[in-house]
């Protein structure tokens, strides 16, 4: 996922522009953890832009009347993205399916989030909405036991990884320092 060239154009879809990250901001039971999420994907930063906006709306961070999300661009280059500690996660597997859920639910899979804590990058396919149900069911213990080697494989032969796009998370100020803000567009519902 790191094999770019020398630069890589990152997307984060939101309700509002993300010029400046401020990192308390972020939620912290997110796939990788607390950090910023951004992906090559415009359109996945769209999708998100849109899901972002709803719930906006729906917790009263933002007027109904705001009929669009917003879609912030940065840059990065791969020079500096050498310079972090990167964890970065090749293939949906079962220590990809670990690193996500033991994020999501701390309790569950705990000694696997202390493993990821010294990285300032995170990078690995995204568990967005349209595999919510799958993940959820194999926390639940749907496909077997958490972590036994049938239900990770179950779970992970359903999540059709090869349909998943990228996410970075970028956890700590000195990966989001590597961040350059280049603009924003609006994406109308």
């Amino acid at each position: 996922m790191l094999n770019h060239s020398d630069e890589l154009t990152l997307y984060h879809g939101s309700y509002c522009e993300v010029q400046t990250v401020d990192l308390s901001k972020c939620s912290k039971y997110k796939d990788f953890g607390q950090g910023f999420y951004l992906t090559t994907s415009m359109e996945q930063a769209e999708n998100f832009s849109r899901t972002s906006l709803r719930k906006a709306v729906e917790n009263g961070i933002i007027s109904r009347a705001q009929g669009y999300g917003v879609v912030s661009e940065f840059r990065c280059w791969t020079e500096d993205l050498k310079r972090l500690a990167v964890c970065a996660f090749a293939t949906t597997d079962a220590q990809w399916l670990t690193c996500v859920v033991g994020h999501r639910n701390r309790i569950t899979l705990s000694d696997a989030v202390a493993k990821y804590c010294g990285y300032d990058v995170i990078v690995g396919k995204i568990a967005n909405d349209a595999t919510n149900a799958t993940l959820t069911a194999y926390m639940a213990g749907v496909y077997g036991t958490v972590g036994s080697k049938r239900a990770v494989d179950i779970c992970v032969s359903l999540l059709l990884p090869q349909r998943l796009k990228n996410q970075f998370c970028f956890r700590t100020s000195k990966a989001v320092a590597t961040l350059q803000f280049m603009g924003s567009y609006q994406v109308w519902k």
